[in-house]
């Protein structure tokens, strides 16, 4: 079974059990409502304990999370660093024409003509638009895409492919010559 990470704990907060999760889901409100059922994990690895919320509130730029059953700071200190996720089970259908992140990664990315750009090897999130980040064999350095209509034409995740519009200036230039 294949698990999705939806937050990181990077501490606690209070002596009553609640940690202090970075999101890393859209659907904040789906996944850290009362009643949700997440797994803990070390990063990358297999969940070692399926937990339930018990409560959950945006506090600045984290959620306070707290767990049905762990009740105490010292329930759920050990788990700073620890992933929370779900199986691929509890993943919600999206609307048309959008992904998750696990479906693009490892893409093939193609120009129009079939010109073969790299492998699709992570998104970026800086604000507006996502950017991803294309490696392969047209530049020495990692090729940025925004995700945009403009710049991506199609994804076909079946097929394994993304075809894109290479906007003028993402490639490296020729390095000018130092004197």
């Amino acid at each position: 079974m294949a698990y999705y990470t939806v937050g990181v704990i990077t501490g606690t907060h209070g002596l009553r059990g609640e940690v202090k999760v970075l999101s890393k889901t859209d659907f904040e409100d789906e996944r850290f409502r009362s009643g949700s059922r997440l797994f803990v994990r070390k990063p990358g690895s297999t969940p070692f304990q399926e937990v339930e919320v018990r409560s959950a509130r945006r506090h600045k730029q984290f959620w306070l999370v707290a767990f049905r059953d762990l009740p105490s700071i010292n329930d759920v200190e050990h788990w700073k660093g620890m992933e929370l996720c779900v199986d691929e089970t509890q993943l919600l259908d999206l609307p048309e024409g959008t992904y998750y992140l696990h479906e693009l990664i490892g893409l093939d990315v193609k120009t129009k003509d079939g010109t073969y750009l790299g492998k699709l090897v992570e998104v970026l999130t800086p604000g507006a638009n996502d950017v991803y980040v294309v490696r392969g064999p047209v530049s020495k350095r990692d090729l940025l895409l925004p995700a945009i209509p403009e710049c991506v034409l199609n994804v076909d995740v079946a097929q394994g492919v993304m075809t894109v519009f290479l906007m003028p200036g993402l490639l490296d230039e020729e390095e000018p010559n130092e004197h």
